[in-house]
C-alpha cells in the first residue's frame, strides 16, 4: 500500500528509549495490550506521554504509528483515500488502517484537537467488535490481537468546545500521568543527558519554582522535556543562566515583564 501524507503520520522503529515509571503505567499498559483494551493517557505538555508510549512499544516489540492530530484531521487522515496516480487511481491506507493491518499501536496525540466527527471513526475499534470499516472500499478491517489503539490529550487544555466526548472517552481504560516527582524528575535528566547531580537537582528546584507561577503569571508548566533541553545546553557548555533562558523561560511566555520575573528566579538558581 501506498504511505498516507508523512505530515499525518510517522512510523517509528522499536528501539527502547530511556523512561522511568511513575507508578504502575506499565502494567496497566501490559494488562490492556493483552487483553485488547483501548488506552487513554492524560497528563500535562512535556511529562513524557509519548516517550513512554515508544517505551511501551518497544517492551511488547510492536511498532507504532503516531498521528499528531490537529483541528484540519479528517477521518480519511486515518483511514486512507483513493489517490491519483500514474497508472490511474489506486487507494492509499492511512495510519489508522495501516496499524490495523500490521497489528501496530496506533497513537493519537492530543486527540481532542481532532473534528468530533473525525473521531467516531474509532469507536467500532473500541469496543468488542474491534473492526475498521472502510466505507470508500467495502471492506472490513477485523483487529489483530497485536492492534491497539491509545490516545492521549492534555485536560488543562480543555474547554466546552475541545473535550472528548463522553461517549468516546468511555470506551477506553485511563491513566493520569503528571510530572515526577523531584527524586525521579533528577534521574530522568540525568539518564537522558548524563548531566552532573547536583545540577540536575537545581533544575528540578528551578522547575517546581516555575511551576508554583501556573494559572497565575503561566499558561503551562514547565515541563521535564524543558528541563532536558536546559540540561543538554548545560551540558554542551553554553552558559546556565542563558540556557534557562533559552530553554526554560522563553518557550513559557511571549510577555516581557513575566519574562523578567522568572529570570530572576534563574538568576537565585544559578547566578553566580
Amino acid at each position: 500500500m501506498s504511505n498516507a501524507p508523512q505530515a499525518a503520520s510517522q512510523t517509528l522503529a522499536p528501539a527502547t528509549p530511556f523512561y522511568k515509571p511513575q507508578g504502575n503505567e506499565v502494567e496497566l499498559f501490559q494488562h490492556a495490550f493483552k487483553h485488547q483494551l483501548p488506552m487513554l493517557i492524560k497528563g500535562p505538555t512535556g511529562c513524557g506521554k509519548t516517550r513512554f508510549i515508544n517505551y511501551m512499544a518497544a517492551q511488547l516489540g510492536r511498532p507504532v504509528y503516531t498521528v499528531a492530530c490537529h483541528d484540519d484531521l479528517t477521518a480519511a487522515d486515518l483511514v486512507g483515500r483513493h489517490l491519483i496516480g500514474e497508472n490511474g487511481t489506486y487507494w492509499s491506507d492511512g495510519p489508522l488502517t495501516r496499524a490495523v493491518r500490521e497489528g501496530a499501536i496506533c497513537y493519537l496525540d492530543e486527540v481532542v484537537e481532532a473534528r468530533k466527527d473525525t473521531t467516531v471513526v474509532l469507536h467500532p475499534l473500541t469496543d468488542d467488535r474491534r473492526i475498521l470499516p472502510i466505507e470508500r472500499t467495502g471492506e472490513i478491517l477485523h483487529a489483530p490481537p497485536e492492534f491497539m489503539l491509545v490516545v492521549s490529550y492534555n485536560p488543562g487544555y480543555q474547554n466546552l468546545l475541545k473535550g472528548m466526548k463522553p461517549s468516546t472517552r468511555q470506551r477506553f481504560v485511563a491513566a493520569r500521568f503528571d510530572f515526577p516527582s523531584s527524586d525521579l524528575e533528577q534521574e530522568v535528566i540525568i539518564g537522558e543527558t548524563g548531566i552532573d547531580t547536583a545540577t540536575a537537582k537545581r533544575l528540578v528546584n528551578l522547575a517546581n519554582s516555575l511551576r508554583a507561577l501556573k494559572d497565575h503569571d503561566l499558561e503551562e508548566a514547565a515541563s521535564t522535556r524543558l528541563l532536558v533541553y536546559t540540561a543538554t545546553l548545560i551540558l554542551g557548555g553554553y552558559d546556565p543562566v542563558e540556557a534557562c533562558r533559552a530553554a526554560m523561560v522563553e518557550p513559557l511566555t511571549d510577555d516581557d515583564e513575566t519574562t523578567a520575573a522568572l529570570m530572576e528566579i534563574v538568576q537565585i538558581a544559578f547566578g553566580k
